[in-house]
């Protein structure tokens, strides 16, 4: 089925006084099997995919392995994929940016964070979701302020849809749902890591700080790229100042 922008408008419209579980089901109803999911099994991300499986259990969940990831997210990843049977599929960085990454990849999270989200999160998703319809996130809008405008269901230029089920959840949304399930918490949860990313790029937090302020702290940026306009260009002379870096806009392909 291929919809219009105006009835993805009325259909993402009307999804606002929906239940998360409600528009995955419309989702995957609609757009199996060419949809996939991205979580990066952080706590908050768990509520989620417990509901996506519960609704179809072999949906293809995408998870990104930067190579910059907490050893404890890496166990976590490995014992929930087991303990929950996961469809799992690992992205990584094109391998023809190794030579670029062994030189300067140690410093390149603190001398050009975009870059580096680029390289190991954006550009991988970018290329995990050619041939799937739709895309499920789980962006919230009590996250940060570019996450407070985005809509339930948005269409990307290539036409593919994106799809935020829990886009009206809270902070506290989450935990009663981790409750009433008791659903397994990241190793690093009880530390103060209530948001979590990349090791360079991650801090605690304390009790008084938003979920993600320990996120890329002092380096001026928000968010990767995944759910900003970073994901529909490729314009890395943008991202990384004078440099021109990008090694796939000169080299062909086999």
């Amino acid at each position: 089925m291929i919809f219009s922008k105006e009835q993805i408008r009325q259909q993402s419209k009307s999804f606002e006084s929906s239940s998360p579980q409600e528009i995955l089901s419309w989702a995957i109803d609609t757009l199996a099997p060419e949809i996939t999911m991205s979580t990066s099994f952080q706590t908050q991300s768990m509520p989620l995919l417990h509901m996506a499986i519960r609704i179809k259990p072999d949906l293809p969940i995408q998870f990104l392995d930067t190579g910059f990831h907490f050893w404890e997210t890496l166990i976590f990843r490995e014992r929930m994929q087991m303990a929950w049977k996961l469809n799992l599929i690992d992205l990584y960085r094109d391998s023809r940016w190794d030579n670029f990454c062994r030189q300067f990849g140690r410093e390149l999270p603190r001398q050009d964070p975009n870059l580096c989200c680029y390289i190991h999160k954006v550009q991988p998703m970018q290329k995990g979701i050619q041939g799937y319809r739709g895309w499920i996130s789980g962006i919230r809008r009590d996250q940060t302020e570019e996450r407070a405008r985005a809509e339930i269901l948005e269409q990307q230029p290539d036409g593919l849809l994106k799809v935020n089920p829990m886009l009206n959840w809270t902070s506290n949304d989450i935990q009663a749902y981790i409750r009433e399930y008791n659903l397994p918490a990241h190793p690093l949860y009880e530390q103060g890591y209530r948001s979590i990313g990349c090791s360079p790029c991650t801090r605690p937090v304390s009790q008084d700080e938003l979920d993600r302020a320990g996120r890329w702290d002092g380096r001026g940026k928000t968010e990767c790229g995944l759910h900003t306009s970073m994901f529909t260009h490729k314009e890395l002379q943008e991202l990384s100042g004078n440099f021109v870096l990008n090694p796939l806009d000169n080299e062909s392909t086999n």
